[in-house]
């Protein structure tokens, strides 16, 4: 039993430095100056790109859902690593567009406005929080720690939905404005 708090614990300070230093690159990213990082790129291919790996990753946790109430561990198992590859992979395009382009902003106003903003504020702060919650849960799978696993996945698996579903949402109410 030891092994496994010390499998956790060995992770712990990964857990904490990604946590943080995602979220600090994404809020750079926001003002810092805008480089050509692949030359005469198409970067406005990137958020099509992410919005079907978020869609993608949606239906991969809901699979793995279903493979772990079926108790198909090795399905969910391989599922939800596949969500983490996917999210990773998401990341990546992330900061090659954003490091690439500036800020689109949505130009409707009214009540067309303020249901883009309320879903892009609760998908960005979800999305910080996702990061620490979704690597704790995956640490606690690997260290077999099955009860605080079960646990804390009852919380991150509604909020990594969420997200994924958003950032498909916010990329179709957004994408309209993109440069062409």
């Amino acid at each position: 039993m030891e092994v496994s708090t010390s499998k956790e614990k060995k992770f712990l300070p990964w857990i904490i430095a990604l946590g943080v230093a995602i979220p600090l690159v994404v809020a750079i990213l926001a003002v810092a100056p805008k480089m050509e990082v692949l030359g005469q790129f198409n970067y406005y291919i990137f958020p099509l790109f992410n919005a079907i790996i978020n869609g993608t990753t949606f239906f991969v946790l809901i699979a793995g859902l279903y493979a772990i109430k079926q108790k198909n561990i090795p399905l969910h198992r391989m599922l939800m690593t596949s969500a983490i590859a996917l999210s990773a992979l998401f990341l990546v395009f992330y900061v090659l567009f954003h490091l690439s382009t500036e800020t689109t902003r949505h130009p409707g106003s009214g009540t067309e406005l303020y249901i883009y903003y309320f879903i892009l504020a609760s998908h960005i702060l979800l999305s910080i929080a996702i990061i620490p919650l979704v690597l704790i849960t995956f640490v606690r799978a690997l260290a077999e720690k099955f009860d605080k696993h079960r646990k804390i996945a009852r919380i991150t698996l509604p909020i990594w939905l969420y997200i994924t579903l958003t950032g498909v949402i916010v990329y179709l109410m957004i994408a309209p404005y993109y440069p062409q």
